[in-house]
């Protein structure tokens, strides 16, 4: 019987978290999509890479709100079996308080595999993909980012301006402008051109023009009636260089490994390894503050499910019985946001250092004893 009363439990917080979770991720995703069109509107990118690279954040957003969706999830249920008198079904059959308390804190540690998992592993993954598929893409929407009497700049190194662009997609009075690599550049001036597309890449065949070379010694003029020019050798504008959050775990452990041992955490030290694209030219403070918000944090999920779970007890004074609730919950949003604060003093000294790491693990034994005291020896006041 009491194997049901405990499947009944967790089931019912596995689907409010599932909903809750579904619900949140989703809002947070659209919200950050709106923010991504710029890499239409800007950048150039079709609208099949946008919608791609956008739900590659699906990952990331889901492992920034589980710990707070959980805690959410087992404060709801633990207080809709209160308000429903669904608790005394626990007691009646001999379930004590601790053992309530011990099985939420064991089903919390499938919570914390799933976001160790989500961010060692997934995210950094999907981050990644993302950022290749971007650096990889063409610049598919440039012919409608072309607009009569602008500058456009959507590519690196290079700048077109149109002086008329008619609806059959010719265009009049063309202006080009490539940045060359030392100093150099490239002017090239048509009267009239077309935007066409040859083996999937995008080619600008213009008419009657010339093309100008600058550098710093001399200017080379060569007029021409008709010549091509390949828009698919620029790149986008867009950062293609992987960042912190888009490395994979190991890489950046690797880039850390001589501070490991000593505990010698400087912030400001900057890694100079060029056999290591990953750790080159890298902050240590960058790489530490990565890893502790995909391994250190998760860990902050046992804290917040002994937090939610102590709703069981209730306390027989009126004074701590009318705020119990709002209390508990203070606390557990606090407690997150704690885990995110305490990285700013990380390097500090070598001993804080070690407190900030082990403190998710010293939270969890001081709060257990505390909720084992009062459900063992029924004190007055929680």
């Amino acid at each position: 019987m009491n194997k049901l009363i405990f499947r009944k439990l967790s089931q019912d917080i596995f689907n409010f978290f599932l909903i809750a979770s579904f619900s949140i991720t989703f809002i947070v995703w659209i919200i950050q999509a709106v923010n991504f069109l710029d890499l239409v509107s800007d950048d150039g990118h079709s609208l099949k890479v946008y919608f791609y690279f956008v739900s590659l954040n699906l990952p990331k957003i889901f492992s920034k709100t589980i710990i707070f969706v959980f805690f959410l999830s087992i404060f709801y249920v633990i207080n809709k079996y209160e308000n429903s008198n669904e608790l005394i079904v626990f007691w009646n059959n001999g379930i004590r308080k601790i053992q309530l308390i011990n099985f939420i804190l064991r089903f919390s540690i499938l919570f914390l595999i799933l976001q160790l998992i989500l961010t060692l592993i997934i995210v950094p993954k999907s981050q990644n993909l993302g950022r290749i598929f971007i650096k990889e893409s063409n610049i598919d929407f440039l012919p409608k980012l072309i607009s009569e009497k602008k500058f456009i700049n959507v590519v690196k190194g290079l700048t077109i301006f149109v002086e008329e662009y008619k609806k059959d997609g010719e265009l009049k009075k063309i202006y080009i402008n490539e940045k060359i690599e030392g100093g150099k550049s490239k002017i090239i001036v048509a009267d009239r051109g077309i935007i066409i597309k040859k083996n999937k890449k995008y080619i600008l065949r213009l008419f009657d023009g010339g093309i100008t070379n600058v550098n710093s010694n001399n200017t080379f003029v060569l007029n021409f009636s008709e010549t091509d020019y390949d828009l698919s050798n620029f790149t986008t504008k867009t950062v293609t260089r992987s960042k912190i959050q888009e490395l994979d775990s190991i890489e950046l452990v690797k880039c850390i490994k001589e501070d490991f041992p000593k505990n010698n955490f400087n912030g400001q030290k900057i890694i100079n390894d060029t056999s290591s694209d990953a750790c080159h030219t890298r902050r240590v403070k960058s790489i530490i503050e990565e890893l502790y918000k995909r391994i250190i944090i998760p860990f902050y999920t046992l804290i917040i499910s002994l937090v939610a779970a102590s709703l069981i007890i209730e306390p027989r004074s009126s004074f701590f019985g009318k705020s119990r609730k709002l209390n508990i919950f203070l606390i557990g949003s606090l407690t997150i946001a704690i885990s995110q604060i305490l990285l700013k003093y990380f390097f500090i000294s070598p001993i804080i250092n070690t407190l900030i790491l082990i403190f998710p693990l010293i939270l969890v034994i001081i709060f257990y004893l505390i909720l084992n005291i009062f459900t063992k020896f029924k004190l007055n006041l929680l």
